[in-house]
This record gives C-alpha cells, structure tokens and sequence, in this order.
C-alpha cells in the first residue's frame, strides 16, 4: 500500500466515510497527481515575482456608510407580530 492509500483511508475514517478498494485506489490516484502537480510548482523560479494578495487591484465596492434615521418605536412595534410593555416578542430559542 503507497503513502496516498494509507492517507485516504485515514482521512475517510476520520469523515466515517464507507469506501469501496476501487473508490479508495481513485482517490489515491487523484491524490498522487495533485502531489505531482505541486510538485511541478515548487519547481517554478518566482524569485523575480513581487508578492500579492490579489493579482489585480481590489477596490471596495460597498456604498458609503451614511447614518439615516431609524424606525420610531411605534412603528417598529406596530411591524412585530407581538408585542407587550413597548417590546417586541421573539420565540425562545434557549431552553
């Protein structure tokens, strides 16, 4: 058994994912040709390439953050299903 069939019974068990031997040998296979790809990408000189975050420029494009007025309290409660005592009353989500 290679290293990438050890390592994706492992990572199946720890999913308590049920793989068949062939579904575990294409896994494997997978795995060994991505390992191959990135490899290949160790190999490559980027020692002249200026690190980024992003390959082009990232410009915010989010509105402007202005405060507005909000709703009145009348009308906010006059929207809630319930209400009592000038609150507005929300099921129970902890018991």
């Amino acid at each position: 058994m290679s290293d990438s069939v050890l390592d994706v019974e492992s990572v199946a068990r720890l999913a308590r994912i049920a793989l068949t031997p062939e579904e575990t040998r294409a896994f494997a296979d997978q795995i060994g040709r991505i390992l191959e790809h990135i490899e290949l990408l160790r190999r490559v000189d980027v020692s002249a390439v200026e690190p980024t975050a992003h390959a082009n420029p990232v410009f915010n494009v989010l509105r402007e953050d202005v405060p507005v007025e909000g709703l009145e309290r009348d009308s906010a409660l006059a929207l809630a299903p319930r209400q009592a005592h000038h609150l507005i009353m929300v099921p129970k989500v902890v018991e």
